[in-house]
C-alpha cells in the first residue's frame, strides 16, 4: 500500500522486499540488483506522485554485508535510468546474524518542487498490474520510468500516481474519489506489485501526443 510522509517541503517514501533475491529460502529467486532495483522503483513513483525529486537513498539491508554492493548498484541503475541526479546514499547492513532470506528496504528523502490539482486533468493507466514472477517474465509490459521521466520532464505527464497491491481500481478511487469504469483487458482489482503500473494525469489537450510518446500499455481512464 502507499504510504508518504510529508514534512513542509520535504516529502519520504519508502518500500521494503522480503523473501526476493538470491539467498535458497527466497520464495522468488531474482538478481540481487533487480530486488534493490524494484524497491527503489516505487520509493522513486511515490516520490514524483507527490511532486519531489530524490535528494538521498537510505538502505535498509538485512541479508548480509555482501548484497550492499548488489543493492547500491541496482538502486543506480535506476535512478541512471530514470536521469535523477545528485543522490546521496546512506544506510545499514545486518552483518550480526546471518540471514536465511533476503529483505531490504529503500527509503528516499525528496523536496517538494509543485502540487497540481488531480481533478484538472485526464487520466491513464500506464503498463499492466504484474506480481511475483510475471514480473520478471513479463517485463515489456511493465511502465517504463526512463520514458516517465522524459514525459514528465517534457510537460506530457503533470502528475502520476503509482498503484500498488491493492489494484488499480483502488488507487483511482482514492485519487479521483469516485469509481472508474472497468478497462477491457485489465484486472483492476489485481496486484501491481511493485507499482508494474500506475495512473498518469495529462492535459486533454496532450492526449495524442502522450499516447504515441508511450505507444502500448497506455489505457484512459473512464469515470
Amino acid at each position: 500500500m502507499r504510504h508518504e510522509l510529508l514534512l513542509g517541503d520535504w516529502v519520504v517514501t519508502s518500500d521494503n522486499s522480503g523473501g526476493i533475491g538470491e539467498k535458497p529460502m527466497d520464495f522468488v529467486k531474482a538478481p540481487d540488483g533487480l530486488t534493490a532495483k524494484f524497491a527503489a522503483r516505487v520509493a522513486l513513483l511515490e516520490q514524483w506522485a507527490a511532486g519531489s525529486e530524490p535528494k538521498a537513498v537510505l538502505l535498509h539491508n538485512f541479508s548480509g554485508e555482501e548484497q550492499w554492493h548488489r543493492y547500491i548498484e541496482g538502486i543506480k541503475e535506476l535512478l541512471a535510468e530514470t536521469g535523477t541526479k545528485n543522490v546521496q546514499f546512506s544506510g545499514s547492513s545486518e552483518t550480526n546474524i546471518a540471514t536465511m532470506q533476503s529483505g531490504i528496504a529503500v527509503t528516499m528523502i525528496g523536496k517538494r518542487k509543485y502540487e497540481i490539482a488531480a481533478e484538472t486533468l485526464e487520466w491513464f493507466v500506464y503498463g499492466m498490474p504484474l506480481v511475483g514472477e510475471d514480473v520478471l517474465l513479463k517485463k515489456e509490459q511493465l511502465a517504463d520510468l526512463k520514458k516517465l521521466s522524459e514525459a514528465r520532464a517534457s510537460g506530457l505527464v503533470k502528475q502520476l500516481w503509482p498503484v500498488g497491491s491493492k489494484g488499480i481500481g483502488y488507487e483511482a478511487k482514492r485519487l479521483l474519489g469516485e469509481e472508474i469504469a472497468p478497462i477491457a483487458g485489465i484486472n483492476l482489482e489485481a496486484s501491481a506489485g511493485p507499482s508494474t503500473c500506475v495512473l498518469i494525469g495529462a492535459l486533454k489537450e496532450m492526449r495524442d501526443q502522450l499516447v504515441e510518446h508511450f505507444e502500448a500499455y497506455i489505457y484512459p481512464i473512464q469515470k
